[in-house]
């Protein structure tokens, strides 16, 4: 058994990020793994100030609930990152959360591949939803995803779900018209082989 916490950075409460991400927390469940959701629109999260007093043996300067998940995340074996597109990429509140984990890291005198510091090793994944479906859609988002989370912090990737024409944005939910949410249960529940 796996702990997963899904991060949603966004989207409306029965909207198609919310959907999507239902469906893979139900496959992962009836997988035997336990799985939390934590949503940024319910949580605030701000951004990274730079102050660096956590580099000094503080706690980060900001009361914000990134308190509240860290340890949450420094207890997961799976981080799922999942929001709408916005413009191109991810919203500004899973920007500020990435952000934040600047306070996580640990000096390390040797960092690898270009890096300043290291982090706990864990695993990631990504599930985006877009009106859009175009070669180009998630470009930019996936892009931020390996730069960030995959190559700098340095998590191993267990795949990405990139669910485009999802409907057009003034109007409603329309992921249920698309073979998605089937897909989303299915990477939930196939995300870990079984042991």
């Amino acid at each position: 058994m796996k702990n997963i916490l899904v991060i949603q950075g966004g989207g409306r409460p029965r909207g198609n990020t919310s959907q999507l991400v239902e469906r893979f927390c139900a496959g992962a469940r009836d997988a035997g793994h336990a799985v939390e959701v934590v949503s940024l629109v319910k949580n605030e999260v701000r951004g990274c100030l730079g102050c660096n007093a956590c580099r000094y043996g503080k706690p980060c300067v900001q009361r914000d609930a990134f308190n509240d998940i860290a340890p949450k995340v420094l207890a997961a074996d799976l981080l799922v990152f999942a929001s709408p597109l916005y413009y191109w990429t991810l919203p500004a509140r899973m920007k500020a959360f990435i952000e934040r984990f600047y306070c996580l890291a640990q000096p390390d005198p040797n960092p690898p591949h270009g890096r300043y510091e290291k982090y706990d090793v864990r695993d990631c994944a990504l599930l985006m939803t877009a009106a859009d479906d175009f070669f180009w859609t998630f470009e930019l988002a996936v892009g931020y995803y390996r730069q960030c989370v995959v190559n700098y912090i340095g998590y191993r990737d267990r795949g990405m779900l990139l669910a485009g024409g999802c409907g057009d944005t003034d109007g409603g939910p329309q992921i249920d018209k698309t073979a998605h949410l089937e897909e989303a249960y299915e990477f939930g529940r196939t995300v870990y082989p079984a042991e």
